[in-house]
């Protein structure tokens, strides 16, 4: 369809429209729905991001810092974008505000430039999330593509809300943001060791904790502990594993004596984020508690090196036909378990989810073997791109590393089996069909 203007912006039924009369261009309608009213969204087919979200705001009359998510007809969130797919007034999408910022009062300063955006819509006295959004945040379906880091943060702090860590600590709403900001700026820009990668991590132990009903089990300063140790977990990772750290003699290397380098890394710049007391969220505890919580931090953390893996799964193994929660070596034990589970926890979300993520993955390991074989180092065989399919690199790791450890923790709370089992084994079907149809198109 071609409509004469230079700029088509134009939403609702003859309000908000803006046309000026230019040129000849392609444009695409949306039907939709707010708050039970239908609308439509006409925009040209190149038409820049921002213009589009901003179409949409305005159609929602929502303000600045509200979040607002567009839901197709089967109910999940897609992207408002220029790459919408045109639809039918039958076939509306449902537009809605998930979280609302009634204040609006900015925070300022350094968080507003370096994010980009305004942290007011984080506080706490005025952000309102929907429940339907809580309750999906405590889901392994959830799927964090559809969701901006400003917006993530908004996410985090209601892990933090809804778990009771915020009246139970003592924490106050601004060092709470303070922190999740000096964690933000702390995740570098790589293919998967990113500050989305920490939020999924969180998301899955937030999730694990819920459908387990951990906390009437454990005692609220454990769950405070795994899910911090969980947003703290890759801080400042370099993408490249402790391999090329040894291999390479970085310095990260010969600070930790060639033991776990990186998750030593991660846990000293969580504890330096912390010393600062506009960001320590442990500052209205006790000497003991705080000691309880670095404690725990250090054993999550350094749990993630998966040259562990074995001792500590053997290890739960081993607990597990007598595993008491009143045991606080049992317990110190499950949340190594958690947290390892919750870091490589991907093929248990959908799989238009988990994929992707298996993209940045290679992505960031290839980047390693090819710097590998650039240096003269031994070059790490699971990551190099002359070897290394995509389905090669999922089936082994899958039934070698995730299935024993998904199935223990699924001993313990058989509730697992359907949330992070069943879907791993879509996930085998999947990529062993995809590794028979790469080999029967070589042998062609």
């Amino acid at each position: 369809m071609f409509w004469s203007f230079e700029v088509v912006l134009s939403v609702g039924r003859g309000k908000r429209r803006l046309t000026t009369a230019l040129v000849k261009m392609a444009t695409k309608i949306i039907y939709f729905t707010v708050n039970g009213r239908p609308e439509q969204a006409e925009f040209p087919v190149d038409c820049p991001a921002q213009d589009v979200k901003d179409l949409f705001r305005a159609a929602a009359e929502a303000g600045p810092h509200d979040i607002l998510k567009l839901y197709n007809t089967k109910g999940s969130i897609i992207n408002i974008s220029p790459q919408l797919e045109p639809n039918s007034p039958h076939a509306c999408y449902k537009l809605e505000v998930v979280a609302t910022d009634c204040n609006r009062k900015p925070l300022g300063g350094e968080l507003a430039v370096a994010l980009g955006f305004d942290l007011s819509s984080m506080e706490k006295s005025s952000l309102e999330v929907t429940e339907e959004v809580r309750q999906y945040l405590k889901t392994p379906t959830f799927d964090n593509w559809q969701w901006e880091d400003t917006e993530i943060m908004v996410l985090l702090q209601v892990m933090y809300t809804d778990l009771d860590f915020i009246s139970t600590f003592n924490i106050e709403v601004e060092v709470l943001q303070q922190f999740l900001y000096e964690v933000y700026r702390r995740y570098n820009n790589i293919p998967f060791h990113n500050f989305k990668h920490c939020f999924c991590v969180t998301q899955m132990m937030y999730g694990l904790i819920w459908l387990t009903d951990l906390r009437t089990k454990m005692e609220s300063i454990d769950l405070l502990i795994m899910l911090t140790s969980a947003v703290c977990h890759d801080l400042d990772h370099t993408g490249y594993n402790n391999a090329y750290q040894i291999n390479a003699r970085t310095e990260l290397a010969l600070r930790y004596n060639d033991i776990s380098p990186l998750e030593n890394h991660h846990c000293a710049v969580a504890f330096e984020i912390l010393e600062k007391k506009e960001s320590n969220i442990f500052r209205n505890l006790t000497t003991e508690q705080y000691k309880r919580i670095r404690e725990g931090m250090i054993k999550c953390i350094l749990a993630t090196d998966m040259t562990r893996h074995n001792e500590i799964l053997n290890k739960f193994k081993s607990i597990l036909p007598s595993f008491d929660f009143s045991n606080k070596d049992h317990k110190d034990v499950l949340m190594m378990i958690m947290i390892k589970v919750s870091d490589i926890s991907n093929e248990a979300r959908p799989m238009d989810v988990a994929e992707p993520w298996l993209d940045c993955l290679l992505q960031e390991f290839f980047n390693q073997s090819d710097m590998e074989k650039l240096e003269g180092l031994p070059v790490t065989p699971f990551m190099d791109r002359d070897k290394v399919t995509k389905p090669s690199s999922q089936t082994g790791f899958i039934r070698f590393v995730l299935f024993p450890l998904f199935i223990e923790l699924a001993n313990l709370f058989p509730c697992l089996e359907q949330h992070i089992i069943d879907p791993v084994r879509k996930a085998l079907d999947y990529y062993t069909e995809m590794e028979k149809a790469l080999d029967k198109e070589k042998q062609t």
